[in-house]
């Protein structure tokens, strides 16, 4: 059984979002200096793999009551300070248990994100604060369209790990609703050789 996403499209994180895009683009400018693709190497680029917990909030908080995934990405350092990367993974929402339904969590739906991720790491080791940005594909949702995502993140960085908080928010067309959820995320990266 599919759950439904249908409902009213309501004005959400746009602001936000443009916020956030305006922060990175002003952080990407910078003057330092780039890198060309030419010279990936291990100690500029990576693949990060790790697994996130949510909880949805909004609409969708009523129809799913917890978010579990795994993050795939490919990451290049442009500058010392400043990544870009593409991102992608899956999350399945888990669907809220209903009266005389047992547990009620073989019924979620998922999403799979495509996007672009951008990173902004003041120190080699430390705070670091990003964005992805992108579609997400919407799975088992009785044929429900996905829509376009953001997911701002702020958490903490070393050469091995990045353990973060985020907001994730997939804007959906009407008449369905956005799919909202907050949470923490663990990846580990892989060097390229």
């Amino acid at each position: 059984m599919a759950l439904d996403l249908q409902g009213k499209n309501k004005p959400t994180m746009k602001k936000l979002f443009l916020c956030f895009t305006f922060l990175l683009g002003g952080l990407a400018v910078q003057a330092q200096e780039m890198r060309d693709l030419d010279q990936i190497n291990e100690d500029n680029s990576w693949l990060k793999l790790g697994v996130n917990l949510g909880v949805p909030v909004g609409d969708v908080s009523n129809i799913s009551s917890l978010a579990l995934g795994l993050d795939v990405a490919a990451q290049f350092m442009r500058t010392d300070n400043y990544g870009l990367g593409v991102a992608t993974g899956y999350t399945n929402y888990f669907k809220k248990s209903d009266i005389g339904e047992g547990t009620g969590l073989t019924d979620g739906f998922g999403a799979v994100p495509l996007g672009l991720m951008f990173r902004y790491y003041p120190q080699p080791s430390g705070l670091f604060v990003g964005t992805d940005v992108g579609y997400t594909f919407l799975t088992g949702a009785n044929s429900a369209d996905g829509g376009a995502y953001i997911r701002p993140q702020i958490g903490y960085h070393n050469y091995d790990w990045n353990i973060f908080g985020y907001y994730n928010q997939v804007f959906r067309g009407d008449p369905g609703i956005d799919i909202q959820s907050v949470g923490v995320a663990v990846t580990y990266n892989i060097r390229f050789k």
